[in-house]
């Protein structure tokens, strides 16, 4: 027979938020990514937009292994928060700003 461990609340939160954190906030990332790729693709606006959205399938599956391999579920929400608002923000600035 094999000793099994225990699970805490703890440790059942900490993968709930990782969870919620790959689920939303790597959506949150992609889509602006999507959005900041389409803005700075060397292409014509329909390519652009057909290859940010290509991209985009990298990018999730990406933000989604990284919320599961950080140290933390904290450390997960905050690169996927900080980095869906840094893309969001030059997708911003590349468009126009607030003009």
């Amino acid at each position: 027979m094999s000793k099994t461990s225990k699970l805490t609340v703890a440790d059942r939160l900490s993968v709930f938020s990782r969870v919620l954190a790959a689920a939303f906030g790597g959506y949150a990332l992609t889509s602006a990514a999507t959005v900041l790729l389409a803005l700075v693709w060397p292409a014509p606006r329909a390519q652009a937009v057909l290859w940010g959205t290509m991209l985009s399938f990298a990018v999730y599956t990406t933000a989604v292994i990284w919320a599961f391999t950080t140290r933390s579920a904290t450390r997960a929400w905050l690169g996927m928060a900080g980095s869906a608002i840094v893309c969001a923000a030059a997708a911003w600035l590349l468009k126009g700003g607030a003009a």
